[in-house]
């Protein structure tokens, strides 16, 4: 059986700051030894908004023992995604061409993309050096259907070229539009993802009557799977919020997290490690979460601050 490692999707969030850690944890350093010493892994999404100078990821390797993993939401130019251009840095400003009325960058030039590419590759570096990377999340935009066949070709020609770029670091695919996994579609997805080595990307998130969300589907292409508990906030999700952490505020019951428990134990048949990633960064739900289904699933407690993954216990 597969190893299973159980983390949250911030570290950082202010509600998060405020509910979980402790008034003595202060500083950022101090925050990120404190979770390093409760879990073992953990997914960064700041990096879509920005992309971080490598001294960041430095400081993460240096604050976390070894055998943490760091997955690594990509840039949001990298996966289809508009951004503004007042988060880009001031040599990647120079190659942009256009922005739109809100100041948003969106259709990059091959130039920009590539100049991209490579500066979020090097932010990625310290944590490849430390041997704490784990995969690169690619979160796709929700619009991207694959019955637009035109959108969809251009869709996977950049998930080829992103693997391209970042040789030899793992990819995680996260589709959001239900047509992906659709019918006959499914099989055409997984296909595409396992010949190329890129992980698909399992969710839990809100399920509504049109069927305009990802269903819980649990799929692995490689010898990782990754699931993302986004929550069931229906009627968050789809609204206008201050924070992205507002969108996820939805603290699973235990019978929620039990639907899962089966469905983890069967991708842990299937793949060498299994991530279950909490997404519901709202309060201190995520990381309350994680320990609940890390029980449930007969992990052993994570808290010693020897990281490295915990094998899975079926028992009797």
């Amino acid at each position: 059986m597969g190893a299973i490692r159980v983390g949250t999707c911030s570290w950082t969030d202010k509600t998060m700051v405020a509910a979980w850690y402790p008034p003595s944890v202060r500083s950022a350093e101090q925050r990120l030894r404190y979770y390093a010493a409760r879990f073992d892994t953990v997914e960064a999404d700041s990096p879509f908004y920005a992309i971080p100078r490598s001294s960041v990821a430095q400081a993460w390797a240096e604050r976390t023992p070894d055998g943490f993993v760091f997955h690594v939401k990509a840039f949001g130019l990298l996966t289809g995604h508009s951004v503004e251009e007042q988060r880009l840095s001031a040599d990647l400003r120079e190659l942009v061409t256009h922005v739109d009325a809100r100041g948003r960058v969106r259709d990059p030039s091959s130039e920009l993309l590539d100049a991209v590419f490579e500066e979020f590759r090097t932010f990625l570096e310290p944590l490849v050096v430390a041997g704490k990377m784990g995969g690169v999340l690619m979160q796709l935009p929700p619009w991207v259907a694959a019955t637009d066949k035109h959108r969809a070709h251009e869709t996977l020609e950049r998930l080829e070229y992103a693997a391209e770029r970042l040789e030899g670091v793992r990819l995680l695919v996260e589709f959001r539009h239900p047509s992906w996994v659709s019918g006959r579609q499914q099989a055409q997805t997984m296909r595409f993802l396992a010949d190329r080595g890129m992980a698909y990307v399992s969710v839990d998130a809100p399920q509504f009557p049109d069927a305009s969300t990802m269903p819980p589907l649990a799929a692995a292409t490689t010898d990782w799977a990754y699931v993302r508990m986004h929550g069931r906030n229906r009627e968050a999700y789809y609204g206008k919020h201050a924070s992205a952490a507002d969108r996820f505020h939805y603290l699973y019951t235990a019978d929620e997290l039990a639907e899962w428990v089966p469905k983890v134990r069967e991708l842990a048949g299937q793949a060498q490690t299994v991530w279950v990633m909490f997404n519901n960064c709202k309060h201190d739900y995520a990381p309350r979460n994680a320990r609940e289904i890390a029980e449930m699933l007969r992990v052993e407690p994570y808290g010693s601050g020897n990281a490295g993954s915990q094998q899975l216990d079926l028992g009797v």
